[in-house]
């Protein structure tokens, strides 16, 4: 099983999301992760797919995405033409006594603390998914009350690969 990161760019119109979706999911496709947002251009958003799969069903994949007419582009990021990225939010259980060791593994990981209460502490972690699975590895002694994660974003590296519409 292989795992593939698409960078699309869609119109910014009601449905899409839903299309791109049901694509999926008409075919029993797994999305891992999805990230939307819209562009300089208000007109376009560039969504992130990341799925998984054989080679064969992941070619497959690219090659119904591109049969859509919502879809104005298609780049396969890899982690040497691109920068990847996620952000993970993670409240945990740090009294007194253990917060101090919480945030030894925040600076070393180069995280932010955002919000702090008596019992607990908000942290925000943001890069590769690999470093915020290191992350949540060294927070294994500490319970962690909540999790939230946006899922993996990015961009082609420099200017060649860029797509220009209109």
């Amino acid at each position: 099983m292989k795992t593939r990161t698409l960078s699309l760019l869609v119109d910014n119109s009601t449905g899409v999301l839903s299309r791109i979706a049901g694509l999926f999911s008409r075919r029993a496709y797994n999305i891992d992760s999805l990230t939307v947002g819209e562009t300089a251009d208000p007109k376009y958003s560039r969504m992130t797919v990341v799925t998984s799969g054989d080679d064969a069903v992941l070619e497959q994949i690219t090659k119904q995405l591109k049969k859509l007419v919502d879809v104005r582009d298609i780049k396969v990021l890899t982690p040497e033409n691109s920068v990847q990225r996620e952000l993970m939010l993670v409240k945990v259980r740090a009294g007194a006594a253990e917060r101090q060791g919480v945030i030894s593994i925040v600076n070393i990981f180069r995280g932010s603390i955002i919000d702090i209460s008596a019992g607990s502490l908000t942290v925000e972690a943001i890069g590769a998914r690999s470093k915020l699975e290191a992350f949540l590895e060294m927070l294994k002694d500490y319970e962690i009350l909540e999790l939230a994660r946006t899922g993996v974003t990015g961009l082609t590296r420099g200017t060649d690969n860029v797509t220009y519409l209109d």
